[in-house]
């Protein structure tokens, strides 16, 4: 009886708190949405001597959300989302903003992606020249991404007994092999013939990297840490050898290690690095600091500037997260979806140039054959550009192939040119573990060849395989027309391999490095329009407020139950996501290998 009513009185505290929570929520959504129709009535509540802050804690997205509630307590602590494109709107807006006199980096974690961040590291670098106004950086300690950002400031800030990460890159991989094994569960693993770089199913096949992993895991791995060390190296007047020494043998072991080695200009406080701020840019130092926040800011109206709504306009189109069949989801990128907003942005007529923002390791084939068509026939009667971001990778890079011109960035990760399917054999686990036993009838010889309860006989290994052969070949048939290269040329440097940006443009994958900014330039000039003489719009159409809401709720719920389970291990539950959205997923798979994140 004891436990009954224990239980039921947490039961009905839990439904209590959730009711308080929802009526919270539901009062500030009418806020929000109260004060977004009155935006433009209000006067602007930037104050003169304001420091826009760059707090990078919260997941930086490609694109804003549309009314977002910036949520930050309880469950949604830490998971409301910035959008670049409103980072490098806000920036720029801050260089001709005179309220604004700097910027402020309060850094720790930087939850962004290493191309992401040189984006926005990039635009600081703009800020400074063009403005001629401050920009700080401090922070209780340093990952090796935050101090990459960091290192574009005039002064870079530490609290004495901080931490700075600076010891070079690593990439470890997780094998399920062994698992596997106990389970009596094999998964068939087929890939292109002359795959071999398509290493995405050795995960579930093997219980270390095979050479060809290795090999372009290397690469990659010097390739990233070739540009970091170049940038950090240019602002912070030092030798990339002298950096690498660093990193080689861990000379940065204390907070004055920091210092002495040349990263980090002061340690101090806190309070002190604020009177530092107050006195690099001329603001009163007997009153505290009007921070601006890039929420608050990317809402700011900035006087002397005027609407631009009659000009004509550059669509960008962000596709962001793995290629799913069907509709875009929480965190993917779904064929439909992405194929409609390309075909909206070529039949409007008020588009003159469309830009493809591609974050995506890939995914379903058979999506990113359907996009590649959208981008062809949009290519055909105005100018269209590609972003790659973090990555744009296997199904990524096919439907970037066929746009006019392709940006990358040094550490982009892209290519990947190939194509794999996987099956799981799980008789021995059903038999051996479960002890379950199958058996049916069918109609015709390979009705049941995609069952999971028997391996697969040759015949149907044989079959599967000209499938993801015939795929391949279409595959490098596509960046071939696209890339103006023969099909060999492609092989080459295809295979499954995956290269940096840097690489990418030396053999001829990619035609620029540059950010989202430099590819939006580049379409508006192919379409003939003037700096200043359109504007950007973005597609697809975003989400209501309520449907917003909705989705914002249930994906920081979920990530907050994860990482509250989890801890820091939460990013785990990510390479069994992508196993099973590739084991649903119809038809043959063009997705990377890994993930690379740099920390």
């Amino acid at each position: 009886m004891r436990q009954f009513l224990k239980f039921m009185l947490a039961s009905m505290l839990g439904t209590l708190l959730i009711g308080v929570v929802l009526i919270i929520l539901l009062i500030g959504g009418l806020a929000a949405l109260g004060s977004s129709f009155s935006m433009e009535a209000k006067p602007s509540t930037i104050k003169d001597g304001s420091v826009l802050m760059v707090d990078l804690s919260p997941q930086v997205l490609d694109r804003g959300e549309k009314d977002p509630m910036n949520l930050n307590f309880g469950p949604f602590k830490f998971n409301s989302r910035l959008g670049l494109n409103d980072i490098l709107a806000s920036i720029e807006k801050a260089k001709h903003d005179d309220r604004i006199k700097g910027v402020f980096l309060d850094l720790g974690l930087v939850n962004a992606g290493l191309t992401t961040v040189k984006e926005i590291r990039d635009k600081l670098q703009e800020f400074k020249q063009e403005s001629a106004k401050p920009v700080v950086a401090f922070a209780d300690m340093y990952t090796q991404k935050s101090y990459y950002l960091a290192s574009v400031a005039d002064r870079v800030w530490m609290v004495p007994q901080g931490d700075l990460d600076f010891r070079g890159l690593r990439s470890e991989q997780m094998f399920f092999a062994g698992l596997f094994e106990k389970l009596d569960i094999e998964v068939q693993f087929i890939r292109g013939s002359d795959n071999k770089f398509k290493s995405f199913g050795e995960a579930f096949t093997r219980k270390d990297m095979s050479p060809e992993s290795k090999l372009q895991t290397t690469a990659l791995l010097h390739g990233i840490w070739a540009s970091y060390t170049g940038d950090v190296g240019a602002n912070r007047g030092m030798a990339t050898d002298r950096l690498n020494a660093i990193a080689d043998s861990l000379l940065v072991r204390r907070a004055e290690d920091a210092v002495t080695q040349g990263l980090v200009d002061s340690l101090i406080y806190r309070d002190q690095a604020l009177d530092g701020v107050k006195a690099r840019m001329g603001l009163d130092p007997d009153k505290d600091i009007e921070f601006v926040s890039l929420a608050k800011y990317t809402r700011a109206y900035v006087p002397g500037t005027s609407g631009n709504w009659d000009k004509p306009k550059v669509a960008v189109v962000y596709a962001q997260g793995d290629i799913i069949d069907g509709d875009s989801q929480e965190g993917s990128i779904g064929g439909a979806t992405i194929s409609a907003a390309i075909r909206k942005a070529r039949k409007d007529t008020t588009v003159k140039a469309i830009v493809l923002r591609v974050n995506s390791p890939g995914g379903s084939g058979l999506a990113s054959d359907i996009m590649w068509r959208e981008v062809v026939l949009a290519k055909a009667v105005k100018p269209v550009v590609v972003s790659m971001g973090d990555v744009a990778a296997s199904g990524g890079y096919y439907i970037s192939c066929a746009a006019d011109k392709i940006y990358a960035e040094p550490t982009t990760i892209t290519g990947s040119i190939g194509v794999f399917g996987m099956i799981p054999n799980m008789q021995g686990f059903f038999n051996n573990k479960l002890g379950l036993t199958f058996d049916g009838v069918q109609t015709h010889k390979y009705a049941g060849m995609m069952t999971v309860n028997r391996p697969l006989t040759a015949e149907e290994k044989a079959i599967i395989q000209q499938f993801i052969d015939n795929f391949y070949a279409t595959f490098t048939q596509r960046v071939a027309e696209g890339r103006g290269l023969t099909v060999a040329q492609v092989d080459s440097i295809g295979q499954g391999r995956v290269w940096t940006g840097t690489d990418a443009l030396r053999i001829g994958l990619v035609d620029e490095m540059g950010g989202l900014e430099a590819a939006t330039a580049e379409a508006a000039n192919m379409a003939g329009l003037e700096a200043d003489g359109y504007r950007i719009v973005g597609f697809p159409e975003q989400m209501d407020f309520l449907e917003s809401l909705r989705a914002s709720l249930d994906a920081q719920a979920k990530a907050w139950v994860a990482r509250a389970a989890f801890g820091d291990d939460a990013a785990l539950l990510d390479t069994f996501q992508k196993a099973r959205q590739a084991r649903n997923s119809s038809g043959l798979q063009a997705r990377m290998p890994f993930d690379l994140n740099v920390y």
